[in-house]
């Protein structure tokens, strides 16, 4: 079967790669967030080792002498786990294997790939981990992993004449590949069959950098009862709530996945349909710890990522949470004066709530138009169009049609207003 990290056991080594246009501050700050990722995992950290390259080794990735170091090392530690912090190839992770004398070397993807399976919960959280942890095993399957029929709920074929378990095993993944896309193709219909009575409100989706406090902000604004704990993606599962800001304003406000830099790619595309909610989101709250030392690389990660998603030009408000954390008054407003219009806030301690919900009640004063429209009977599919998604604020009939008059997003009157010339 799948072998997982046996969280209760694995005593890691961890490896970091300094290479041109990298400082070496910069990989010991992105190590010891893999060794918080370890340590989410289960997994003990009992050294690391970091390593100058002039160019990426083909085979290993750090060189062949430079990776027998590592193993060698490895086993005078007692260490049963090597974790790199970047992305290793099919064909590296394959060598480490025949290397490592027992030890799993496993990279970063691997790593988050392993806590996305633990921390999923729901239906659709199990689909989508299980696809992307799939896909990013298939080209890596060594002889370490054998045996995928219990892993595959009781799938499986007897091996031909001449064919060996790994074929196999690789069919019964393509196979599970193949049924878990075709699941998700049916939750993103029941998602969009959901969602179609959603567009009438104004919805904001929470986004941030993991650990941020986004589902401690959510709980806060909602009173909702999720899940919280302190620790990396503790949560995997969209959860949506009304949220009224004042006695005629509300809004429909999502919780997200949390973020992390070098996300894998195949993570990010089996949670599209998770991920739509940011889509189609008219204002996007960015969720940061102001205590971290990291927030400006959090920053770029979160709006690397949202570029990859196409949502980088939704309208945002950048949420600097936990100050709460900082005593040093100064760090706070030099913090504020970097990023001049985020507004600072303690979802723990319900600090500046209000302010945060003013600023929500003014970027929808912006993002809503009011328009009027002058529609022929003979326009039907247009006069529905016209309706839907927005609220009509009037509706009368005269001799040469409708007379609407219409409220809603900018982004849905500019769809109703292009439907009415082409």
């Amino acid at each position: 079967m799948i072998e997982k990290l046996s969280v209760d056991r694995e005593k890691a080594l961890l490896i970091g790669v300094i290479r041109h246009g990298i400082m070496e501050n910069i990989v010991h700050e992105h190590l010891d967030e893999l060794e918080l990722l370890a340590d989410t995992a289960g997994a003990k950290v009992i050294g690391r080792v970091t390593q100058k390259v002039s160019r990426i080794n083909a085979a290993t990735f750090i060189g062949r002498g430079k990776a027998q170091q590592v193993i060698d090392q490895a086993v005078i530690l007692g260490a049963n786990l090597i974790l790199f912090d970047d992305e290793l190839s099919p064909a590296q992770i394959k060598n480490y294997h025949k290397m490592a004398r027992g030890i799993k070397v496993l990279d970063r993807n691997g790593l988050i790939l392993d806590i996305f399976q633990k921390h999923a919960r729901t239906k659709e959280a199990r689909t989508q981990v299980d696809l992307a942890y799939l896909e990013y095993l298939l080209p890596r399957l060594t002889r370490q992993w054998t045996h995928l029929e219990r892993q595959m709920g009781g799938i499986g074929t007897r091996a031909g004449m001449g064919e060996t378990q790994i074929e196999v095993d690789k069919r019964l993944i393509r196979t599970r590949i193949a049924k878990l896309k075709k699941e998700l193709g049916r939750i993103e219909k029941e998602r969009s069959t959901q969602g179609a009575g959603r567009k009438k409100e104004y919805r904001v989706a929470l986004v941030g950098y993991t650990n941020a406090g986004k589902s401690t902000l959510f709980k806060a604004l909602t009173s909702a009862d999720v899940y919280i704990k302190n620790q990396l993606f503790a949560t995997l599962d969209t959860t949506i709530r009304k949220v009224g800001l004042d006695n005629s304003h509300s809004i429909l406000l999502s919780d997200t996945v949390g973020f992390i830099r070098k996300l894998p790619h195949n993570l990010v595309a089996s949670f599209k349909s998770t991920l739509k909610e940011v889509l189609e989101a008219d204002l996007i709250l960015k969720v940061f710890d102001i205590s971290s030392p990291q927030i400006d690389d959090h920053i770029q990660t979160i709006n690397d990522v949202l570029r990859e998603l196409g949502a980088s030009g939704i309208q945002d408000i950048i949420v600097l949470n936990k100050v709460d954390l900082i005593s040093d008054m100064k760090l706070i407003e030099k913090r504020q004066r970097h990023i001049p219009d985020a507004i600072s806030i303690s979802a723990l301690q319900h600090l500046r709530l209000s302010g945060l919900k003013k600023r929500i009640l003014t970027a929808m004063g912006k993002n809503y138009e009011t328009i009027e429209l002058m529609l022929s009977y003979d326009q039907g599919r247009i006069i529905h169009q016209a309706q839907d998604g927005v609220e009509v604020l009037n509706r009368e009939y005269v001799e040469e049609g409708i007379k609407l008059r219409i409220r809603g997003s900018q982004s849905r009157i500019n769809k109703i207003l292009r439907a009415t010339v082409d």
